[in-house]
């Protein structure tokens, strides 16, 4: 039998119905259990209520920051479903993409500690292992860590040489498969960065393929997992589209984690990463991204940066954050 509350008018009607102080008192009490068992709307008591299970568990939201593969709307597209997938193997952990509209604003996460997690490309890692993060894992295979150039089919460019006094995009002057490599092979083949080009540095990759098909620059680089969103996504604009050149390879981007996040968080995002790939839902989830598989990688893993780096910066530019 379940006792509820009821309001004075409620009660005083019933009290006209039955006498309270006779055999009907038991009638009244059926008489209650009967209106409230026959009424849907739940009562409005909202005190404490006690039970075998807690009503909801509290969680702590984790931000994981990825640096401008695509645009926003895209990137939380793509990542989110990791998200997901990490949520709901880490107990009291909800964990949430967070996009950045350019790479200046991403760079700015790291640099302010931001976010618990981020997912920046070889030379941004460099750059936050100074702000404390750290190495947890390699997103993709090193061999699709390069940069490719893209020019319209009814080009003219055939030769890097050839590009002088032309325009070239770039998302940005800091992403490396994108912008540094590039710049860096087009150094190698006679072209000097700063005085034979028109650098443009767009924003964004999708915007850096774009102004090839606007005929705003001669030449766009950008580098293999976005040009293949690109395809999916526009097959018309792509179809006009084609790649001319591609740099070496190099390592692939990091997932780097905060040094003070909890050692047990950090070790089961750690293996949760590394073995995306043996399961159906993991590699679903990889294709979504563009992405093959995650390795085991740490800060060592990134040394061969830093000796890139220091090359460009000596024969071709330096690198400052935006």
């Amino acid at each position: 039998m379940r006792v509820v509350a009821v309001n004075k008018t409620t009660f005083t009607k019933l009290l006209k119905c039955f006498d309270l102080k006779g055999g009907l008192y038991f009638v009244f009490i059926i008489t209650l259990s009967i209106v409230n068992s026959s009424c849907k709307q739940e009562p409005t008591y909202k005190g404490p209520q006690i039970g075998d299970y807690p009503l909801t568990q509290a969680t702590k939201t984790y931000h994981f920051a990825i640096h401008p593969l695509h645009n926003p709307a895209k990137l939380v597209e793509e990542y989110q479903p990791l998200m997901n997938y990490l949520s709901e193997r880490i107990e009291g952990i909800t964990f949430k993409t967070e996009a950045s509209r350019d790479y200046g604003r991403f760079e700015d996460k790291y640099k302010s500690r931001k976010d618990e997690f981020i997912l920046p490309n070889p030379w941004q890692t460099i750059q936050a292992m100074d702000n404390g993060y750290n190495v947890i894992a390699m997103a993709g295979e090193s061999k699709d860590f390069k940069g490719i150039f893209i020019v319209r089919k009814d080009g003219i460019i055939n030769k890097p040489i050839n590009l002088k006094g032309s325009a070239v995009s770039y998302p940005s002057p800091t992403a490396l498969a994108a912008c540094i490599m590039p710049q860096y092979f087009l150094h190698t083949n006679g072209i000097n960065v700063s005085k034979d080009i028109e650098n443009k540095y767009v924003g964004s990759q999708e915007s850096s393929i774009m102004n090839v098909y606007l005929k705003k620059s001669t030449v766009g680089a950008t580098w293999p997992p976005p040009w293949r969103a690109f395809q999916k996504d526009h097959p018309k604009e792509a179809s006009a589209l084609e790649v001319i050149w591609e740099t070496k390879s190099l390592i692939n981007n990091s997932v780097m984690v905060r040094d003070n996040v909890p050692n047990k968080i950090k070790d089961q995002v750690s293996i949760l990463l590394n073995g995306l790939h043996t399961s159906k839902q993991g590699r679903e989830i990889l294709v979504g991204m563009e992405t093959a598989r995650f390795y085991v990688a740490t800060n060592k893993s990134y040394d061969t940066v830093k000796n890139y780096i220091k090359r460009f910066e000596r024969e071709v530019r330096k690198i400052e954050i935006e």
